[in-house]
């Protein structure tokens, strides 16, 4: 099996996939609670009931932890709704951006993890990484949308996508606006909107 070399990196199964995901969980519960400065490589340890050997070992640090614990993240996401109807499928995606925000356990988890992001390269690095992945996931929700004709050609797909999340997580971060149904299916709206008026199309394209 192949590794990119840093801590962490392996995806073996059996007793080995346990304690990944124990240790996983228990970085996000510790994260959700006390923030990036409230986490612990040992309390980790400690709520995941793993050695503590075994987490400085495989991770080693913090930053690496929490880069993991996104990666993770973004792989167990909902995959993409695909209804035919732009404003359905987007409207689907906010959503769940909003649903997910809105959890306190998640909602308090993210704003950590954005929080780390700003003072740290490493943690940055898999914050962009995790939204990377998460914005070419419904992006074929856009590009469907071009070749059945409900946005013009040349419509750039992945701001599409980002323009529905980006004023729920203004409410989380920013304004403490409610993150509530009406907000996300306003966000969905406006996107599509925005886009059928040719807003997100590429420049020359």
């Amino acid at each position: 099996m192949g590794s990119s070399g840093e801590p962490g990196s392996l995806r073996p199964g059996g007793r080995t996939a346990r304690v990944r995901a124990a240790v996983l969980a228990a970085a996000g519960d510790a994260l959700a609670e006390g923030g990036i400065d409230g986490l612990d490589l040992a309390d980790v340890a400690r709520r995941a009931e793993v050695g503590k050997t075994t987490v400085y070992r495989r991770w080693g640090t913090v930053p690496v932890l929490v880069a993991e614990l996104l990666e993770d993240m973004a792989e167990q996401s909902l995959p993409r709704v695909e209804t035919g109807s732009l404003l359905e499928d987007l409207t689907a995606n906010a959503r769940l951006v909003r649903d997910t925000l809105a959890d306190a356990r998640q909602g308090a988890l993210f704003k950590a993890v954005i929080a780390a992001a700003t003072c740290d390269e490493r943690t940055a690095r898999a914050l962009h990484r995790f939204y990377e992945v998460r914005v070419r996931e419904w992006a074929p929700c856009v590009e469907q949308a071009v070749e059945r004709g409900e946005v013009p050609e040349g419509t750039d797909a992945h701001e599409v996508v980002r323009a529905v999340s980006a004023p729920l997580y203004y409410r989380l971060l920013a304004s403490g606006h409610p993150l509530d149904e009406a907000a996300a299916e306003r966000c969905a709206r406006a996107a599509v909107a925005a886009a059928r008026a040719g807003v997100y199309v590429r420049p020359g394209a």
